[in-house]
């Protein structure tokens, strides 16, 4: 039997979010994750597609919709890297990009310790309608998972 991954998620905006701000989604999440953007016409509109690499199996769909998803708790997507200091330095783009948009919402959390790991990790918001948790797990010597996936 094949093991299942997540490839995509779609993200619905108000009508007019990305002519009002997709150049700052667009700069935010390609300086600070990386995310390649390319707009996609669908279903008699256009969209943005924010990928993580060429091969596109990774992305985010932004549609705009009337109705539009609307989250006001911690609903999130997490995003998961494989060490500390990445996670560090996402924090401090972060930080650094707040200064310059207060629109950026950020929680900063202390290490989640449930043995045999250690989750490190921070909450941002920006522009989307989620929060996206952006975290390294780090396991005890001889207690990582038997499986895992590997980017090439």
């Amino acid at each position: 039997m094949s093991a299942l991954r997540f490839n995509h998620m779609e993200l619905t905006l108000p009508m007019g979010t990305l002519d009002r701000d997709g150049e700052a989604i667009i700069d935010f999440y390609k300086t600070v994750f990386g995310f390649e953007a390319i707009e996609v016409p669908l279903f008699d509109s256009s969209g943005l597609l924010l990928r993580t690499d060429d091969e596109t199996s990774q992305f985010l769909l932004l549609m705009e919709q009337e109705k539009h998803l609307h989250s006001p708790g911690y609903d999130h997507l997490g995003f998961l890297f494989e060490s500390r200091e990445e996670v560090d330095e996402k924090l401090a783009l972060c930080r650094q990009w707040q200064k310059q948009d207060g629109r950026l919402k950020l929680k900063e959390y202390d290490d989640l310790v449930i043995s045999p790991t250690v989750t490190h990790a921070f909450y941002v918001h920006y522009l989307l309608p989620i929060w996206f948790d952006v975290q390294v797990i780090e396991y005890d010597k001889g207690t990582a998972p038997g499986k895992g996936w590997v980017y090439r």
